[in-house]
């Protein structure tokens, strides 16, 4: 019986430092995203050309975060770095399809205008 409870005793005393192994340990699990950062960078620069003027709201959106990203990164809060720059990424994503969807739309509208064109031609003969 004394022999169980030096054992526990024993188990007591080392569980703080057990705690403390795993606090230690999730913190430097947590690897620097430099690939999510860079993605999330490429992505919003690629939709600053095309969706600049068709989707500003979210392309403000993807920068803010992108900049939010780079400062939880320099400050070591990588799993907030990580989200963000997924997060500006998807809103870049957005951005852009947005984008197109406001230059087909228009490209309908012309190409619509022609056909009444075409229409209105063919009546008058």
């Amino acid at each position: 019986m004394t022999q169980l409870h030096f054992k526990s005793g024993r188990l007591w005393r080392l569980a703080p430092l057990a705690a403390a192994a795993v606090l230690l340990g999730a913190c430097a699990s947590t690897p620097p995203p430099m690939a999510q950062i860079a993605v999330g960078k490429a992505a919003v620069e690629r939709a600053s050309g095309s969706a600049a003027a068709e989707a500003p709201v979210e392309l403000a959106a993807a920068r803010e975060k992108m900049a939010r990203a780079n400062e939880a990164f320099a400050a070591k809060e990588y799993t907030l770095a990580r989200q963000l720059a997924e997060q500006a990424e998807a809103d870049a994503t957005l951005a852009e399809a947005q984008s197109r969807s406001v230059r087909s739309s228009r490209a309908l509208g012309e190409v619509r205008e022609g056909v009444r064109q075409l229409r209105d031609e063919m009546t008058r003969k």
